[in-house]
């Protein structure tokens, strides 16, 4: 006999939309309200940001890495001038290939002469900011950015930002290494003050008292004059037009590589922007009621950044693993790559994103590309589709599904 209290295993046939057996998901409870019940304590305000993991589809199955992050939750470390936070591997385990940097800098404010032992990618999302390099051949560039423009700078290549007027610049940073933390930096200001100054006369030529009031400490960020005319510091710095490769790519100005009544897709890399040798990147926008559709990415990870709007993504990996989460302004996502997802508008504004890759180009397969070009038996004989609805399935890549 049954001991008392004790529930039959869930052994019913599994119903449209709902595959496993036991059942997952609340359509799962019907009958037996219990099973929902949370009386432990609760942070109300996060558990509303994320109801598809509190609510989760019954086509989610189990648990895998948490793929989601924010911007929003990271600590910002401030100084006149200007502040930064960011997301690292060390705070979000997933993120092997990429980190990230979110920073601003106030009209004049600087972001020290620095460089770094990774390359360094990023994108305005507003103002304007004036940033300066130096190529592999010791050529300059200076330059001036605004939303929707892509910077890159080669490992070990030294630069500097500054933001304009009249609002200044904020953007976010990825570096081609998920360790990389903006605090892991080589800064100008530490090196001449760890340098023997007899050393730095001598290199410079020039006698040791000139070094006498240099900073003792690194700035990092701090403030300083609005930049003046552009052709003037160009001049000064000695640019010299058609050298080199360009730094800097007008990616929102750019054309679609898939555009539809859903949204587009606009992409960068070593194709179109020379320059950006590890770094390739797709800026997407997803129109209301529409979605980024079933796809993977077979050459790297995706690290994403979510620029306006509201989205939800499920992630499938093997085992299976499928989990869905919510994401909003300010979130970072990682989709390991060759995992398939989507990423779908869940709000009644644009949603836009950027998809940062580690690597050279961008690549990705299409779920609906991929069947088209099957032998219809083939495809009808996994999924029990007749042959001529599946005629009526996308015929190739849309990258956003059309609105319908």
């Amino acid at each position: 006999m049954e001991p008392t209290g004790a529930t039959a295993p869930n052994h019913a046939p599994a119903s449209f939309g709902n595959p496993d057996l036991p059942g997952e998901g609340e359509v799962n409870t019907v009958g037996d309200p219990a099973s929902l019940v949370m009386t432990g304590p609760q942070n109300p305000v996060i558990a509303s940001q994320f109801p598809n993991q509190i609510d989760a589809p019954a086509t989610d199955i189990s648990t895998q890495a948490f793929f989601w992050s924010s911007f929003n939750i990271s600590p910002r470390r401030v100084q006149r001038g200007g502040w930064a936070r960011e997301i690292t591997q060390q705070d979000f385990a997933i993120s092997e290939e990429i980190s990230g940097v979110n920073m601003y800098l106030e009209a004049g404010g600087i972001r020290e002469l620095h460089w770094h032992q990774t390359a360094e990618w990023a994108v305005m999302t507003r103002g304007r900011c004036r940033i300066t390099t130096l190529n592999r051949k010791g050529m300059p560039s200076v330059e001036d950015v605004e939303e929707g423009d892509l910077w890159f700078f080669p490992a070990g290549l030294p630069h500097s930002l500054q933001g304009l007027g009249p609002d200044g610049a904020e953007f976010v940073l990825a570096f081609d290494d998920g360790s990389q933390s903006e605090s892991n930096t080589l800064l100008l200001t530490d090196w001449f003050a760890h340098t023997p100054p007899d050393v730095l006369a001598k290199n410079f030529g020039v006698a040791q008292e000139v070094f006498r009031d240099i900073p003792l400490h690194n700035l990092w960020i701090f403030p300083g004059d609005v930049p003046g005319d552009l052709e003037a510091d160009q001049n000064a710095a000695g640019v010299q037009w058609g050298d080199d490769q360009p730094v800097i790519f007008r990616l929102s100005r750019s054309t679609p590589v898939h555009e539809n009544s859903g949204g587009r897709i606009q992409i960068a890399d070593s194709t179109n922007f020379p320059v950006a040798s590890t770094v390739a990147t797709a800026l997407v926008t997803v129109e209301p009621g529409s979605m980024r559709e079933l796809h993977w990415h077979p050459n790297a990870d995706e690290w994403q950044y979510y620029l306006r709007g509201s989205a939800r993504m499920t992630v499938f990996n093997t085992g299976p693993h499928a989990n869905t989460t919510d994401f909003r302004a300010g979130d970072v996502g990682v989709v390991k790559r060759n995992f398939g997802h989507y990423v779908e508008n869940t709000g009644d504004d644009v949603l836009q994103f950027l998809e940062v890759f580690r690597s050279d180009h961008y690549e990705e397969v299409s779920l609906a590309n991929w069947l088209s070009h099957l032998p219809p038996q083939l495809v009808s004989a996994h999924l029990n589709i007749p042959a001529d609805v599946l005629a009526t399935f996308p015929r190739t890549s849309q990258g956003i599904v059309p609105l319908r």
